[in-house]
């Protein structure tokens, strides 16, 4: 049986190991690179903060030659305007018509007829399977705007992937993120502006995603099963389900 503690009172390696494979819940979270979620910014535990931007589609194919020439134009001139790096993201998912056949279902009631209703069971059976069989997905766009700090930026591509690599979260690093917020907060808040601006011009329409969408978009990500299923109104149904699985 291995000894709890070394001779200098501190934990041994075998019951510190032991520790973290028990805790399932640490063990899983420590590999995420987000530390916290707040005033709709993504803070990175290495620093970095992140804004994240739902963008609406363009249908490019239904406009005429010349304004098609004018998009692809306007497209160059904001990239030319564009002085840092930017993530574009195009997440597929599988469709999710819950809510929509919810909807179906609670009107059923107000029918009148019997054959109406029939109907409406036969369509909601008719989508369900649908989306089944075809397994239907659907497209989302986003763009992630970033802030690093002036001195990681600085570093070198080593450097940086170390930093990555270092996954574990620190009270250093949480009261060096919440030094350096406010200032890093402005720079994003422009750097968004500019994307938004530039875009809208050509005719894009940008949302910046807030806090909870935020919570829900990771979370579907994360849970991409769970998320299917379970559905919450708030962070704080979030946070009840969250505790009932662990």
């Amino acid at each position: 049986m291995a000894e709890k503690h070394s001779k200098d009172g501190s934990e041994s390696t075998h019951d510190t190991v032991r520790k973290q494979r028990n805790n399932k819940k640490a063990s899983t979270q420590r590999y995420l690179p987000i530390a916290e979620i707040k005033d709709d910014t993504l803070l990175l535990k290495n620093g970095g903060i992140r804004a994240v931007l739902k963008v609406n589609s363009l249908n490019f194919n239904l406009k005429s030659e010349t304004e098609q020439q004018g998009i692809i134009a306007g497209y160059q001139a904001f990239l030319n305007t564009v002085i840092f790096p930017l993530q574009i993201v195009i997440r597929s998912s599988r469709l999710n018509i819950d809510p929509y056949l919810e909807t179906i279902n609670a009107r059923k009631p107000l029918q009148k007829s019997d054959l109406l209703k029939r109907q409406t069971d036969d369509y909601v059976s008719f989508m369900s399977k649908l989306v089944d069989v075809a397994d239907i997905m659907q497209k989302r766009y986003y763009i992630v705007v970033p802030v690093d700090s002036a001195i990681k930026a600085k570093r070198g591509l080593f450097q940086r992937f170390m930093d990555w690599m270092n996954v574990d979260d620190s009270r250093a690093k949480a009261s060096d993120r919440a030094r350096t917020f406010g200032s890093s907060s402005k720079i994003l808040r422009d750097r968004v502006t500019l994307v938004q601006s530039g875009l809208e011009n050509i005719g894009i329409t940008l949302e910046r995603l807030k806090t909870e969408d935020l919570v829900r978009l990771f979370y579907s990500i994360y849970n991409p099963g769970t998320s299917q299923k379970e559905t919450f109104g708030n962070l704080s149904d979030l946070h009840a389900s969250h505790e009932t699985m662990l």
